[in-house]
């Protein structure tokens, strides 16, 4: 079986596989199956909170596979996840019609508070859904492969690569902050009402969503695994391990790169878009360079270079941030900066590396 050749010699995997699907399966029949009174019932906040977690876990695993993996330390893939959000954005308006606040069925909201009299070129065909999907995949995919290109034929690595990363989200920020780009400005898009028909707000579409991102999160685990495993993933370790010696031994290391590069911005991008309709709004604060430097630190807390260790991290820090910030409001920040510094002084290899030691040991 294909899936059991991918997972072989992958125990923390296979278990992080088998406690999705468990997840997969108790949280909608604890959701829906329970009344709201019952000691067990799963709320439907609480529920879109996971489903929103599992999302930042495809997002850290793609951070995971250049970081760990290749060598590249990105600090730009919030920017991918949050171009996948606006393409889901972008359809989701498309699809409130003439029930927005003016009634225009043609226009967004903004735009005719703005008095645009027309809908913007690369507006049209977002009220496709299947063009939606494309645009959420090649959108990101392009700008990566674009970037990378430019970037990696350079010869440009190190700490001036992940400056250069940092600057490509920042400029983001700056452009989509401008009510001109056409994208809400600094409210950016929100008010969404259905998708593909069903309600945002009931609890089956939240169901939905849920199970999507779940599954999008093994889609994704499975496909990095995979690359891991095949004769590109192996060069891709080389060139994090020695760049000048695979090189010198004829591998093409820039197109390695630009490949595993553009792949995982894609993958942030499918995580941005399944983000969007579970949180209802999209605005340039998700192009923060601040945001990115977060996907390191979960990468980094969870155990670099494991993939599931990313999963990890990014939901085990994201917890703790949602009861930090309602605890201690003022302070998550510090929290969350005295976190990233332990780890890296205490755990090199993160969570993941501390279980692994003492499995050893025991």
């Amino acid at each position: 079986m294909l899936i059991a050749r991918i997972l072989k010699n992958d125990r923390g995997g296979q278990i992080f596989l088998a406690l999705l699907l468990l997840l997969s399966v108790l949280v909608p029949l604890l959701n829906l199956g329970l009344p709201k009174g019952h000691a067990l019932h799963v709320s439907t906040y609480t529920l879109t909170l996971l489903g929103k977690y599992l999302t930042y876990a495809l997002l850290a695993v793609s951070v995971d596979l250049v970081w760990g993996f290749l060598g590249i330390l990105s600090l730009g893939h919030g920017a991918f996840f949050a171009l996948g959000g606006y393409a889901m954005g972008m359809y989701l308006m498309r699809q409130i019609g003439d029930r927005g606040v003016y009634g225009n069925p043609d226009l967004p909201d903004f735009m005719v508070f703005l008095n645009w009299q027309e809908l913007p070129w690369f507006w049209h065909g977002f009220d496709m859904f299947w063009f939606t999907l494309i645009m959420i995949v090649l959108v990101p995919g392009v700008l990566a492969f674009v970037f990378g290109w430019l970037a990696f034929r350079s010869r440009v690595t190190g700490v001036y690569l992940s400056i250069i990363t940092q600057a490509l989200t920042y400029a983001l920020m700056l452009a989509f902050f401008r009510n001109e780009m056409g994208f809400g400005g600094n409210n950016g898009l929100t008010d969404f009402k259905d998708i593909l028909g069903f309600d945002l707000q009931s609890d089956a579409t939240r169901v939905g969503l849920f199970l999507a991102s779940a599954l999008a999160l093994a889609a994704g685990y499975l496909a990095c695994r995979a690359i891991i495993n095949s004769r590109l993933g192996r060069v891709a370790i080389a060139i994090r391990d020695a760049e000048d010696r695979t090189r010198f031994i004829g591998y093409r290391v820039e197109h390695v790169k630009l490949w595993i590069f553009t792949f995982s911005a894609i993958l942030a991008g499918i995580a941005g878009a399944l983000y969007v309709p579970q949180v209802g709004i999209i605005n340039p604060g998700e192009f923060s360079p601040l945001n990115s430097i977060e996907l390191v630190v979960w990468v980094a807390v969870g155990g670099r270079a494991t993939l599931y260790g990313a999963v990890l991290g990014a939901m085990g820090v994201n917890y703790a941030k949602t009861w930090f910030t309602a605890a201690l409001p003022d302070g998550w920040l510090f929290a969350l900066g005295a976190l990233f510094i332990l780890v890296t002084v205490l755990l090199p290899k993160g969570i993941i590396g501390l279980l692994t030691r003492r499995g050893a040991r025991s």
